[in-house]
């Protein structure tokens, strides 16, 4: 699959481009481009072959009226030369800062993932958000609440596919929230949530994301971290709810 290793090669690309504008950056000024990338490989051999890929890419550009992030997420795992689990998910958030605390967002979001009954999840709102905390040292705590519309195709080649199964289309509500502390100058804790609710079928999706991260040397740290969604309404044959445990090589930039 050549799309599992195209993620760490272009976040290669992207921190390499960042470094370049951090460095043209003049002395007491700001920075305008930050992120991460990680990456988590395991592979096995023996009498049971294994392979897990993961990779993540967060960048974020910070100018004085928006403040822009890019996310990229991929997971491909295979077992005896079978496929498990094969996910890309990518997010672009856009927010309007109003001041130093308020500001307006426009979000869009796509994912597509082989084992979740749909061919691909996708949507796109808009809304009002506060950091409502935040502190000198990076810390802080933001909410957001807004309106949307979603897009969740079917997947009718899927083998798990069954008569009655429909996409899931509509406006939604969206609450989000967001809570960063540095535990030290070296170590982080992230906890990250997403809910989205239809408005006419009542169908909600939840992510929550949990991680912890230490340096071990320079721009480099170690991360674990864990997913959890759940979608009320699912596919025939399908879990409503999905984990995921990972650990990871992270690069700050």
């Amino acid at each position: 699959m050549k799309l599992k290793y195209g993620l760490p090669a272009l976040a290669m690309l992207v921190a390499q481009a960042a470094h370049a504008d951090d460095a043209a950056t003049a002395p007491g000024e700001k920075k305008t481009w930050k992120g991460s990338m990680e990456l988590g490989v395991l592979v096995t051999s023996g009498n049971s072959k294994a392979t897990n890929i993961n990779g993540k890419l967060n960048v974020t550009q910070d100018m004085e009226l928006w403040r822009n992030t890019y996310n990229l997420e991929s997971l491909y795992t295979d077992s005896d030369e079978e496929t498990t689990a094969e996910r890309y998910r990518g997010a672009v958030q856009g927010d309007y800062k109003f001041n130093d605390k308020e500001f307006w967002y426009v979000r869009g979001a796509y994912e597509k993932d082989r084992f979740s009954g749909y061919d691909y999840q996708s949507s796109v709102s808009t809304g009002y958000g506060n950091r409502f905390w935040q502190v000198e040292d990076g810390s802080f705590f933001e909410a957001s609440a807004g309106v949307g519309y979603r897009s969740n195709e079917i997947d009718r080649d899927s083998s798990d596919y069954q008569e009655g199964d429909e996409s899931d289309r509509g406006a939604i509500g969206r609450l989000a929230a967001k809570f960063e502390y540095h535990l030290t100058d070296t170590s982080l804790f992230r906890q990250e949530l997403n809910t989205e609710i239809g408005l006419e079928d009542g169908n909600s999706i939840t992510e929550s994301v949990t991680s912890l991260q230490a340096n071990v040397m320079g721009n480099l740290a170690m991360k674990v971290s864990y997913r959890i969604k759940y979608t009320s309404d699912v596919p025939a044959d399908t879990e409503k709810t999905d984990t995921e445990t990972s650990f990871t090589l992270l690069y700050s930039f």
